[in-house]
């Protein structure tokens, strides 16, 4: 099977791709290549912007994924222009050319974020979708542009990300539980916004099994799902890491509690991911944190440019 992955030299894609080869898929990556290039050396990587394909550059792969955009709310918030080209109208378009062009199935890299604020309630698929910041908004926009798509000869499978957290040869240190772990490493302090807010995560390792379950699937499945190993508040998130520094590093770290109010807050079942998909989410925040722990010694460099999206995207207008 051939497999094209946009943006597959990202955070998620420099761990997702070398699985793929390891399963005998043939994979090309195009990316901008805006955070370089970890992948192996045998990995197929074109550097070129999605928009620059055409259905005949699709020519000849069986799925197409879409990894690409820009990644978070700093980064949306900073160029509003820029995301919704990048996060809403890119999947559309790779989406229309991958029809275009042969592909059996498109996947895509979607967000819980689209669910805005929840109270008390897990939020299935079929939820009320509220977000009224432009990430989520952008996401949601990109979602409903790739499903349209969707007939008895295209498949389209969105997945609905919690945040992902985990290690990555292209690191990324703004994403919670990351950053959790840098505060408490460097700073010997946790900063907690809003302790009560919930929030869907999803371990790397399980965000890798979700692609290629979705790669899997039977060719007439389509629909949009969450994806998440589990849902924790801020605070708890918070506590495991404090107790994982104290019983397992002995190291002394600081809780700082405050109070700011949130519009984002919401959980997700993930009942009909792990129905259809076949998708057993067995990662965790404690499975993280070991992760981490693994990959991340002492002479790590916490103050990498590269590790923040933010500072990269920055950089790009200088």
């Amino acid at each position: 099977m051939k497999i094209l992955v946009a943006g597959g030299a990202g955070y998620i894609g420099s761990r997702l791709v070398p699985n793929l080869l390891d399963h005998n898929y043939d994979v090309t990556v195009v990316d901008n290549l805006w955070f370089g290039n970890q992948l192996p050396e045998k990995a197929k990587v074109i550097k070129k912007d999605i928009f620059e394909l055409t259905a005949k550059d699709i020519e000849g792969f069986d799925r197409v994924l879409f990894l690409a955009g820009l990644s978070n709310d700093p980064m949306a918030e900073y160029s509003p222009a820029q995301n919704f080209i990048s996060n809403a109208s890119g999947p559309a378009y790779l989406a229309y050319i991958a029809k275009q062009g042969g592909a059996k199935r498109f996947i895509y890299a979607d967000s819980c974020s689209v669910y805005g604020y929840a109270v008390n309630k897990f939020y299935d698929e079929e939820a009320p979708v509220t977000s009224s910041y432009p990430y989520g908004i952008s996401k949601l926009q990109g979602e409903f542009g790739a499903m349209q798509l969707a007939d008895e000869n295209f498949s389209v499978i969105c997945l609905r990300q919690g945040t992902v957290s985990g290690y990555s040869p292209r690191m990324r240190l703004d994403l919670i539980v990351n950053t959790m772990y840098k505060c408490a490493k460097v700073d010997k302090e946790i900063t907690v916004n809003n302790p009560s807010i919930w929030r869907p995560i999803l371990a790397i390792s399980d965000a890798v099994k979700a692609y290629i379950r979705a790669i899997q699937a039977t060719e007439e499945i389509s629909g949009v799902f969450n994806v998440a190993s589990a849902n924790y508040t801020v605070g708890q998130v918070a506590d495991i890491i404090w107790e994982h520094f104290k019983n397992n590093l002995n190291q002394k770290v600081k809780l700082n509690i405050k109070n700011i109010q949130d519009f984002r807050n919401y959980k997700v079942t993930t009942k009909k991911a792990r129905e259809v998909l076949g998708i057993d989410f067995s990662g965790s925040v404690e499975s993280i944190l070991e992760e981490l722990d693994k990959n991340c010694g002492d002479d790590f460099d916490y103050q990498k440019d590269n590790y923040y999206n933010i500072k990269v995207f920055k950089n790009l207008d200088k």
